[in-house]
């Protein structure tokens, strides 16, 4: 791993040490360079910017601000929707709050309306995401709209506050751990504080770690697991982590997976004599069960 010390984040530059991501601007009338670029991205490192993708700025600010407005809540407050068993909820070890649509509309009036609107738009700008994807794969370019895939998606919101410690990796001590998305794709929003981080290759020794840049109105999208998967390892999904140089931020995840009735197996364009299928058809709601039970047995253990 990378030999970070506490000084190392807290020195002038440190944070300016990021990689020059592929811009998809969603307005550009220009498909083929969309196409193009974000193929690009998926090949390098599977995580790129989305620009013009229709949310206004002014409720983007919004949903921060409602956002902030649950963090700063009592813990007496935010401890009535800790998180259960179907994993949704409020979770003080990691300080976020997912799915929060239907949870504290009683304690934070326009909570629902709000989250329930960011819903709505944010799978919208997923949907535009993944017709492009699919020109990316040499698909129809309404491939991943069908009934069975983002037809009836699986979507969830995560609300996440870090709340201004300093990383030590050398000591385990992160915002949050390495680790990489096992959905199709994940929409992040920021506010302008640097923390992610991702590693392109995951394999190196020692593993190099690069910051992403936060950009205004953007969103940061990142390819999952299950893409990878799906494209034979011709997409990537990557490592990424958050760290901290002592600021307090805020981020909104928004993850989106296919109707759990999906068939996940290796499509057509990506795979052929030289290139066979490297993993066998699976259920989407067997392999996200699958990951989530895998994770959340990491995250009780954390917990005891």
């Amino acid at each position: 791993m990378e030999n970070l010390t506490n000084e190392a984040l807290e020195a002038p530059g440190y944070f300016k040490n990021f990689p020059a991501l592929n811009c998809i601007d969603l307005s550009s009338p220009d498909i083929h360079n969309s196409v193009s670029l974000l193929k690009q991205a998926c090949l390098d490192s599977g995580f790129f910017y989305v620009i013009n993708h229709g949310i206004s700025q002014e409720f983007m600010d919004e949903v921060f601000n409602q956002s902030k407005s649950f963090f700063d809540l009592p813990v007496s407050e935010k401890m009535k929707v800790l998180r259960n068993k179907k994993h949704r909820g409020y979770t003080p070890l990691f300080n976020e709050l997912l799915d929060p649509v239907n949870q504290i509309h009683d304690i934070l009036p326009g909570w629902r309306e709000t989250m329930e609107k960011y819903h709505r738009e944010a799978l919208e700008v997923a949907k535009a995401i993944s017709r492009i994807i699919a020109l990316a794969l040499n698909l129809e370019v309404d491939f991943f709209d069908r009934q069975e895939m983002l037809g009836k998606p699986i979507a969830n919101l995560r609300l996440l506050h870090y709340e201004g410690r300093v990383s030590d990796p050398m000591k385990g001590i992160y915002g949050a751990g390495a680790h990489s998305d096992f959905g199709l794709i994940t929409l992040l929003a920021t506010d302008d504080v640097f923390g992610l981080q991702i590693c392109k290759d995951k394999d190196a020794k020692p593993q190099k770690w690069e910051f992403v840049a936060p950009l205004k109105g953007a969103f940061i999208v990142n390819l999952g697991d299950m893409l990878e998967r799906w494209s034979n390892c011709i997409f990537r999904s990557t490592l990424h982590r958050v760290v901290g140089n002592g600021q307090e931020r805020y981020s909104i995840a928004y993850f989106v997976e296919p109707n759990h009735d999906c068939l996940v197996e290796c499509l057509p364009p990506c795979q052929s004599q030289e290139n066979p299928p490297k993993f066998p058809p699976i259920k989407c709601e067997t392999y996200m069960l699958q990951r989530y039970k895998e994770t959340h047995a990491v995250l009780e253990s954390y917990e005891k």
